[in-house]
């Protein structure tokens, strides 16, 4: 019996990206064979959007609490992997819990509600389960993003010259009819931040991906201004990479308006020129560079665009699956550690309160 997967979680992001990842993957994924949910009804609904989606014979089998529950999945040897998309304070026991039952995991964004849970997590994964070859992946889409990638790639070439500033701007809007806000566990959240760490990690791994240097220090302020967005719906922070450069991030979900301001995601600055960066269904990545001559008088500017189809789900997850049958060449992202320095920068601006934080005293260079 070939080996297949099961996606733990029948909630919004697990249909609407997932699925779609999934079929645009083919049969260069492996077979989708069962899903989870804490209730029947959203994991029955998942099964059938699946035949749908996946155009499949017969759906996956499913698997709730009220009945044939996690545990009954997890002892299936026609499962070797497992997606776990679920509320992000439930995630690390389940995590656990699908390692210990020897199936590889990769598990949405955030890797903990904090850091602290996190750093004893990932110990966990490395004494445990990782010795056992085990593979234990973070799906941070905006890391897997090829417009991010193809950016990352231009500044590390040096065509902008020497990184020595950046900014970046995360205006968003949330009201009460939003389906994101509508879901339970958002409506209420039971963990630090609120929107700002289950989508502010995004903008963090973002930056993480595409500038030269690990972020240090920051010192910050956060606010609530819609209180029905509790705790914070809004921070900002100066921040620093060493002393090669430094930059701000303005991160809210609290925007008065559905409309924003005409402002840049992303901008880079380097000594010979800028990129900036803008993500929706396209990345929109714009070079704007220039040449010395050897007199050292500026040439014209240079200009470049690239424009990529978002696809980070997918790319994310045909990283995974590459990683666990040994493909060569497969994409090295999705590295706990790293996704926590997104949880840590987000944890930072909350609690900074103006004083200068270090983020490495909070995550190690390594464990």
């Amino acid at each position: 019996m070939s080996s297949g997967i099961a996606i733990l979680g029948a909630g919004i992001f697990a249909t609407e990206a997932h699925l779609p990842a999934l079929a645009a993957l083919g049969a260069s994924s492996p077979p989708l064979k069962a899903v989870y949910s804490r209730s029947v009804n959203s994991a029955q609904a998942f099964a059938e959007a699946a035949v749908k989606s996946l155009n499949l014979a017969a759906a996956p089998d499913v698997y709730h609490d009220a009945g044939s529950d996690l545990d009954a999945l997890l002892a299936r040897s026609d499962i070797n992997a497992v997606i776990v998309v679920l509320p992000i304070t439930l995630q690390p026991s389940i995590i656990l819990k699908a390692l210990a039952a020897g199936k590889h995991v990769i598990s949405e964004k955030p890797v903990a509600p904090d850091v602290k849970q996190g750093l004893e997590l990932i110990k966990t994964y490395n004494e445990l389960y990782k010795p056992k070859g085990l593979i234990w992946r973070v799906a941070e889409n905006f890391e897997a993003e090829p417009g991010f990638r193809a950016a990352a790639s231009i500044i590390a070439s040096g065509r902008i010259g020497k990184v020595v500033f950046f900014r970046t701007v995360a205006y968003n809007h949330i009201d009460k009819s939003s389906k994101w806000y509508q879901t339970p566990w958002r409506t209420v959240p039971d963990y630090q931040g609120g929107f700002l760490l289950d989508g502010g990690v995004h903008t963090i791994a973002a930056l993480r991906t595409m500038l030269p240097s690990r972020i240090t220090h920051l010192t910050g302020f956060a606010s609530l201004n819609r209180e029905f967005l509790a705790p914070h719906d809004t921070i900002n922070a100066a921040v620093r990479a060493g002393t090669d450069f430094h930059g701000t991030a303005e991160l809210t979900f609290a925007a008065p308006t559905k409309s924003r301001p005409v402002t840049d995601g992303y901008v880079i600055t380097g000594t010979q020129g800028w990129i900036s960066v803008n993500f929706g269904s396209v990345v929109r990545v714009v070079v704007k560079s220039v040449a010395k001559t050897e007199d050292g008088s500026v040439e014209d500017e240079k200009e470049e665009v690239i424009e990529e189809p978002s696809r980070g789900v997918e790319r994310e997850l045909e990283a995974f699956f590459g990683v666990i049958e040994g493909k060569e060449g497969a994409l090295a992202i999705g590295d706990p550690l790293e996704a926590l320095r997104d949880v840590a920068f987000i944890q930072a601006s909350l609690n900074s309160n103006g004083a200068l934080v270090d983020l490495i005293d909070l995550v190690p260079v390594s464990l």
